[in-house]
């Protein structure tokens, strides 16, 4: 279809990481090994979580959820990777489409969600110790994990109503590898506005609000671990943390060089790295991260790796 034509489109079709056929088996082992080890990483984090009692712990609570976030938000993007190398068909339908772009974008939501409640729980953890087990009960926890599943899915919505009324493309070729919002934004023709306004409202809730809720609560932590006399205290209120916070760095960095930068500075090419570390890369290394730096974690493994 040439891109000069506007025209109603009934399928897609996706371009993938590269185009290059040398690139395209390294490239899908490559994919295929962090997909495996996504889902062996967090798929143990999940079994730790349930199985060892010693683990049943708000922040726990939490990362058990992350994991399910992280092996869902991979399996919906990297599933079409691997159905387009083995069928060689790239087509995927409008109406898939738009599923497999709602589900990503509400996955994302409820991750930047999580992890805004994840730095609540941290600053009760340490900023108020005594009341921590109190205020963070299981009910209490199970209901904001909860919300943050609900509002995810809701928040998005929007967005994808009005573009799935949008049919006319400059083109149904999309320069990604997944039905990625920004790619799809790309192809558009005519009238945009309510989809603009649509994305501007939601980037305000979804992302701007998480992120400084996120960071609001290190700043009480912080000052409150620097007022720790001892070395050693202050040393370990840190750590209690930084698994976290490394996460949460690591998340909202991909995500800022991958939507916020300047529009004359956004190449969908550079762009299909960003989304491929965001989609393969983070929730690879979330469970590494959380597993190599936790010994409650490295001594629940132990335990579970003994039983066996």
């Amino acid at each position: 279809m040439s891109s000069s034509n506007h025209t109603l489109v009934m399928f897609f079709f996706l371009t993938g990481i590269s185009n290059v056929p040398e690139q395209q088996l390294p490239v899908f082992l490559l994919v295929f090994l962090s997909y495996l080890i996504t889902l062996v990483g967090n798929m143990t984090i999940f079994l730790l979580v349930c199985l060892d009692h010693h683990l049943h712990t708000p922040m726990y609570f939490f990362l058990c959820n992350l994991s399910i976030l992280d092996m869902s938000s991979s399996t919906v993007t990297m599933h079409r990777i691997f159905v387009n190398f083995i069928t060689g068909d790239t087509r995927i339908s409008f109406f898939a489409c738009m599923t497999q772009m709602y589900i990503f974008a509400s996955l994302t939501s409820d991750e930047l969600l999580l992890l805004t409640i994840m730095s609540y729980d941290r600053y009760m953890a340490i900023c108020s110790p005594l009341r921590y087990h109190t205020v963070m009960c299981l009910k209490f926890c199970s209901k904001l994990t909860a919300i943050c599943w609900v509002v995810g899915f809701l928040q998005v919505l929007p967005i994808v109503v009005v573009l799935s009324t949008i049919t006319c493309y400059r083109s149904n070729v999309v320069n990604h590898f997944f039905c990625e919002p920004l790619s799809l934004q790309k192809l558009l023709c005519g009238y945009t506005y309510y989809l603009e306004l649509s994305i501007y409202i939601n980037g305000v809730f979804d992302a701007t609000c998480p992120f400084l809720l996120t960071f609001l609560p290190y700043l009480f932590i912080i000052a409150t671990i620097l007022k720790i006399r001892s070395e050693t205290g202050r040393r370990k209120a840190f750590y209690t943390c930084s698994s976290h916070l490394t996460v949460v760095i690591l998340l909202y960095t991909t995500l800022v060089f991958q939507y916020l930068r300047p529009h004359s500075m956004i190449n969908l090419d550079s762009n299909k790295l960003f989304s491929l570390f965001n989609t393969a890369g983070v929730p690879m290394l979330n469970p590494l991260i959380y597993s190599l730096k936790n010994k409650d974690v490295k001594t629940a493994l132990k335990r579970m790796l003994n039983r066996v």
